[in-house]
């Protein structure tokens, strides 16, 4: 068990999001994916969001990053209110301020890894080198591998690494070891829990793998588009001591 350093209360709120509802319309039927989330995150958490498929987990995620807009409520990410802003402006956030990792890859396959983190750093404003990103996940051994020559973990390492370099202050990351058998997976976790303790990101990691839960500062699990239930863990277990 790792004892559990959870942000301090007086730790600035990178999220708020008030009131959150997600309609989609489908023909003529309605699913609403969002009902009404009321949530604060702070800086330095590594958050757990757990539920079954459906329940809301990438729609929420989606809406905090920008990649999607709430059909009601409000989004603020620290004081810059997000719902309402044009493309333009959910496109400079997102390029400025938040790393995305997805559970499939999507890594360019002509590319090398090095190569694959510095298309990013390249439009970055204070970006890592490509080469420190991939040290930091333990690839600084194979920066010039082709995604064909790396492992399903290690593909997904780069893409962490892709995502990190930019210096986000936050990481979002949908099923990341969902692709991966839990040896795997667990390797991938301790990279995020390393880019968490060392660069202060605030983490947020979507899964419906209970288990990965014990990492966590707190676990938010979702049913139905609402908020099931809060609770911070009293220890977190690392990442190595997970298994599913």
């Amino acid at each position: 068990m790792m004892k559990r350093m959870p942000p301090e209360p007086s730790s600035p709120a990178v999220f708020v999001a008030r009131g959150l509802t997600k309609i989609y319309r489908m023909g003529e039927v309605e699913v609403r994916a969002l009902r009404g989330i009321d949530l604060t995150l702070y800086r330095g958490e590594l958050v757990v969001l757990l539920g079954p498929s459906g329940s809301g987990k990438s729609t929420l995620l989606n809406i905090l990053g920008g990649l999607d807009a709430p059909s009601g409520g409000e989004v603020h990410y620290l004081d810059h209110k997000l719902t309402g802003a044009s493309e333009t402006e959910l496109t400079r956030f997102r390029r400025e301020h938040v790393g995305f990792v997805f559970q499939f890859y999507n890594l360019i396959p002509s590319l090398t890894a090095r190569e694959n983190v510095a298309a990013v750093t390249e439009i970055s404003a204070a970006p890592m080198r490509p080469e420190d990103a991939l040290a930091l996940v333990g690839l600084g051994n194979r920066l010039d591998h082709f995604p064909a020559q790396l492992s399903g973990g290690e593909q997904q390492r780069v893409a962490i690494a892709r995502a990190v370099a930019k210096n986000p202050a936050v990481l979002l990351c949908d099923e990341p070891t969902g692709a991966l058998d839990s040896a795997t997976g667990v390797v991938v976790l301790e990279v995020l829990e390393k880019v968490n303790r060392e660069l202060g990101t605030l983490t947020v990691l979507i899964t419906h793998n209970a288990g990965i839960a014990d990492m966590a500062d707190r676990v938010i699990r979702l049913s139905d588009g609402q908020i099931a239930e809060i609770h911070s863990n009293p220890t977190k277990k690392a990442a190595r001591e997970l298994s599913w």
